[in-house]
């Protein structure tokens, strides 16, 4: 394609929805994504259920723990530990390509055709108005966008005392899965609990989810077979790969696979790329009359950086939600039989705002356990491995793992800065501090006290506290934050890079507050609210 229209970098959640606005819209565009993709697992994708295949596959370790056992972490366990052999490839080239030095912050990047969105847990929640002021975000055309969102991807929900966290005022969704036996538990304990924990700020209901219970375009209803985190069969789940077959088959829209963008520069009527091919180090710089970057914050933040005046010797600012997980046990299951149909994702999600005013929100997901396996949990029980599999097996009916999300406000010691350096491929290093003041901190633990109280009147009890650390979430924005005025290193509302007329940033690079909720459904509308921005432009 001789310079499109638009290049946009990424072909994650935001890259994908902001291209097919692009195209829809009728121009031109070139999408380079670094296109790593899963060629030995995703091809055994056996058809079955998890029970079925647990019962009756002779290869099923191949599947559940890789045929050199790469499920299987080894060491300290920190983020990404958890991947699943179908889901390595996420992060397949990013300690080479994508260097980070720190002490404090240990995020995943990733370089995989999709991104990140190839394990996104389809969480969709709209911010409410308070926090996309918060945010900069413009209230009515993210409540648009949102909706367009909603109709392309499809979501499941249920309207609950949750819903005003969740997906609020979208429209055309469809019924959420049925909740399985512990979520049932929950449910009912919470609706004799109701009004105590209304009054002390909590709600509890259905997730939204972008998975389909009705079939939708070329994709059909998810089967309940469990198997999330190994497969996508019939595409139940929506990710960037769905969209990604969607937009080859557009007129004027083209995808190369195997890029790393590195830098940009500009002139008043076009925008030169460089990448780099992550498989032979060959360089090429491509032309377009616009830039769209979308490969990630961090990934935003490496290019601005060494593409923009004085970018050597700037620190960005940063936000991540602070995240800890919960280990539970509801004693009333404590032995009882499963679901043999199931998902693997959310059962529920139980919301904390205190004032009722929407702007401070907290989010837990509460989750049962089956499809990861239990050895994943016998490195972190206090027994020897045979007691602690019998025990864990009569304990699996009753375990509930409590993911909580903090909302999170800028920090001047939460900071990226590159570095130089002779061992990359791009000569440089990004290096990062994440660390929160006294006060942060406090509040988290505050409420996290909250949150065990409001887990014991649903019936479920905290085992152990989990803090994995600052990077955990995988939730991160914030690095050239939205500013009215012209300043460096900072987006125009549109998206528009400051000291730029045609690079737009398309992640949630922009944004001043990240909310606790699962950010991804607002990420895609703001992508596809830059997109029409772009096209304005």
């Amino acid at each position: 394609m001789n310079s499109p229209d638009v290049l946009v970098v990424g072909a994650g959640c935001t890259g994908v929805m902001a291209a097919r606005t692009l195209a829809e819209a009728g121009l031109s565009v070139l999408v380079l994504d670094g296109g790593v993709r899963d060629e030995k697992y995703s091809a055994l994708q056996p058809p079955h259920d998890f029970i079925a295949l647990r019962k009756n596959d002779e290869q099923q370790y191949r599947y559940f723990l890789g045929d050199a056992f790469e499920s299987v972490p080894q060491g300290n366990i920190g983020t990404g530990a958890q991947l699943t052999p179908a889901r390595r490839y996420l992060i397949e080239h990013t300690a080479r390509l994508l260097p980070l030095l720190s002490t404090t912050f240990a995020p995943i990047e990733s370089l995989a055709e999709g991104g990140l969105g190839g394990g996104w847990g389809l969480g969709c929640c709209v911010f409410s108005d308070a926090e996309l002021q918060a945010a900069g975000l413009p209230v009515a055309e993210m409540h648009h966008a949102a909706q367009t969102v909603c109709s392309r991807i499809g979501i499941s929900a249920t309207a609950d005392d949750a819903q005003p966290y969740t997906f609020a005022h979208l429209t055309g969704t469809q019924p959420s899965v049925p909740p399985d036996a512990l979520a049932q538990k929950l449910l009912h304990k919470y609706s004799i609990q109701r009004n105590a924990l209304r009054k002390n700020g909590f709600a509890l209901g259905r997730p939204a989810l972008a998975l389909l219970t009705q079939n939708k375009d070329q994709r059909s209803a998810t089967s309940l077979r469990d198997m999330e985190f190994y497969d996508n069969l019939g595409h139940s789940a929506w990710r960037p790969q769905v969209e990604i077959a969607q937009l080859r088959k557009l007129p004027g829209l083209q995808i190369e696979s195997g890029w790393m963008v590195t830098r940009f520069t500009h002139t008043h009527d076009a925008v030169h790329t460089e990448a780099i091919h992550i498989h032979s180090g060959q360089t090429k710089t491509f032309t377009s009359k616009r830039l769209v970057l979308s490969p990630g914050v961090l990934g935003t933040a490496r290019i601005v950086l060494r593409s923009l005046p004085g970018g050597k010797n700037e620190k960005l600012p940063l936000l991540c939600n602070p995240y800890t997980y919960m280990p539970c046990i509801v004693p009333s299951m404590l032995g009882k039989s499963m679901n043999e149909r199931n998902i693997a994702y959310a059962q529920l999600s139980l919301f904390h705002d205190a004032d009722g005013l929407q702007h401070n929100v907290a989010m837990a997901s509460l989750y049962t356990y089956r499809s990861l396996l239990l050895f994943r949990l016998l490195r972190e029980t206090p027994l020897n491995f045979r007691d602690g599999r019998i025990i864990q097996q009569y304990l699996l009916p009753a375990l509930l793992i409590a993911g909580i999300h903090h909302p999170e406000t800028p920090g001047s010691e939460q900071w990226l800065q590159l570095a130089p350096s002779a061992q990359t491929p791009t000569g440089d290093v990004l290096n990062a501090n994440y660390t929160r003041s006294t006060e942060k901190e406090n509040a988290v633990q505050q409420r996290e006290q909250l949150y065990i109280k409001a887990l014991r009147r649903l019936g479920a009890w905290k085992l152990k506290t989990v803090h994995p650390g600052h990077g955990s979430s995988i939730h991160y924005a914030g690095c050239l934050p939205f500013a009215e005025t012209e300043k460096a290193f900072t987006l125009h509302p549109s998206g528009r890079l400051h000291g730029t007329n045609n690079v737009y940033v398309a992640d949630g690079s922009g944004f001043r507050f990240l909310p606790a909720k699962g950010l991804t459904l607002s990420l895609m509308a703001n992508a596809h609210r830059v997109a029409q921005n772009v096209i304005k432009s």
